[in-house]
């Protein structure tokens, strides 16, 4: 996937812009692996280490252990969406606290603790780790005005920011407005993560970190960015009134795309290209069956609005290990026959901390969380194992091979294009289409069963 897309650490970001006041680092550990150098040049108090995804839980563990080995002083944390839902996971002598929820505020507290030597009973939000098990202080309440948050410290990401990619946009950021959601689909962990009360930027401050982005790229990082309709008409006003121009993708559900066009309109017109749909499945049922309160004809009218106003999108589809050949045809056809040559498609994975987990939980065929990557499945399959990868890579196939003949050439120009102006180098180019080419070739996800 980092092929695919190298994004910035926003989160981490979040974190050091609270706590200027302790002249915070930042560790890349993607491109930048010199753990042990940065810590004995750094002297840490305190190391946080953030795990948002559930296939770097092994990978977080033994940084901190290398951490533990290199600054035995310092305070160790993890904090993101795993760490949060399975805490069980970093009962570790390396790790000393867990943050749950976001951090923000818990981090600061901890970083003012560890300076002057205080003990962190008192901190909400934390889970403490002690040879007696683990032991949760007091919760903590969701920070309810986002405005009152500094901007990220993308300062301290300087060194790597023009590395920073999605796709064929490139240099990119990420811009996070808001937190919560109120639906409860039975795949997401998100809603478990910060509720199912919404909290929003103003559009005032979304305009005031757009402004303060230097890239071209902005990925708005919400699940729906488009949740308050009139908070995005009212953002994108303020947006065209600054002459603020940027090239914008963000979430959005279908109903919401299909019931208000003109919104979709005003958006374009100030840099919209791509817009990322949770299609999920072709069928009523399928949607029922995720719990996703949408529908198919919402689907279908989000999709002929954006071709007709000529915004880029990309349909998410999610294929199940229960399918048969039959199953795989249908969403084949469905992608075909309506040209969604931006496809992505995922393996029903029940992440821990879903409810899909809690209701699969005696299922899942690994404890291996490295598996946990959306493309390989961790339950049984109905076809065999080499059948069922063989599908599920035809659906990229089927993808690509819906594209146009007008959008291949165009896309080739544009690819040229940025080639060209430098936009884009020529060995990131390769990259990408050699990590598309994997996307379509069945040995590579069997090799993951290794």
């Amino acid at each position: 996937m980092q092929r695919l897309a190298f994004v910035e650490p926003l989160a981490i970001e979040r974190l050091a812009a609270c706590v200027p006041e302790a002249h915070p680092r930042i560790l890349d550990m993607r491109p930048d692996a010199d753990l042990e150098g940065a810590l004995r040049e750094a002297r840490p108090r305190v190391v946080g280490i953030a795990c948002p995804f559930t296939t770097q839980v092994p990978e977080v563990i033994r940084l901190a252990e290398r951490v533990r080995a290199a600054a035995r002083e310092a305070v160790v944390l993890v904090g993101g969406h795993h760490p949060t839902l399975m805490p069980q996971d970093f009962a570790k002598p390396s790790v000393d606290a867990i943050v749950v929820g976001e951090g923000e505020k818990t981090f600061a507290d901890v970083v003012a603790r560890a300076l002057d030597g205080s003990p962190l009973d008192d901190v909400p939000g934390l889970i403490l780790n002690s040879p007696d098990g683990q032991r949760r202080t007091a919760p903590r309440t969701p920070i309810q005005d986002l405005d009152s948050l500094p901007l990220p410290a993308r300062h301290l990401t300087a060194d790597w920011r023009r590395r920073y990619f999605w796709m064929n946009q490139i240099p990119h950021a990420l811009v996070e407005t808001a937190r919560g959601c109120p639906y409860r689909c039975t795949f997401c962990s998100v809603w478990r993560f910060y509720g199912t009360a919404v909290r929003y930027q103003s559009p005032e401050r979304i305009v005031e970190e757009v402004a303060a982005v230097r890239e071209p790229y902005v990925f708005f990082t919400d699940d729906n960015f488009l949740l308050s309709v009139s908070r995005a008409r009212e953002a994108a006003e303020l947006l065209a009134r600054r002459g603020i121009r940027k090239q914008y993708t963000f979430q959005a559900r279908t109903d919401t795309i299909a019931k208000h066009p003109e919104l979709i309109k005003q958006w374009r017109d100030i840099g919209l290209v791509c817009v990322f749909l949770g299609l999920e499945k072709v069928s009523g049922e399928g949607l029922e069956d995720l719990d996703k309160r949408n529908t198919v004809e919402n689907n279908e009218a989000a999709i002929a609005l954006l071709k007709q106003l000529g915004v880029g999108f990309t349909g998410n589809f999610i294929a199940d290990p229960q399918w048969d050949h039959a199953a795989f045809a249908e969403l084949r056809e469905y992608v075909s026959e309506r040209q969604l040559f931006n496809s992505s498609f995922s393996v029903l994975t029940p992440l821990p901390g879903t409810v899909l987990y809690e209701e699969v939980r005696e299922q899942i065929t690994t404890d291996d969380y490295e598996r946990f990557d959306l493309w390989h499945t961790v339950l049984p399959t109905r076809l065999p194992l080499n059948e069922f990868y063989r599908e599920f890579a035809g659906l990229w196939q089927a993808s690509a091979a819906s594209t146009p003949q007008a959008n291949r050439r165009r896309r080739l120009l544009k690819g040229l294009w940025q080639v060209l102006t430098g936009r884009v180098n020529l060995a990131h180019a390769k990259a990408l289409g050699e990590a598309l080419k994997q996307l379509r070739d069945p040995e590579v996800y069997l090799r993951g069963h290794g």
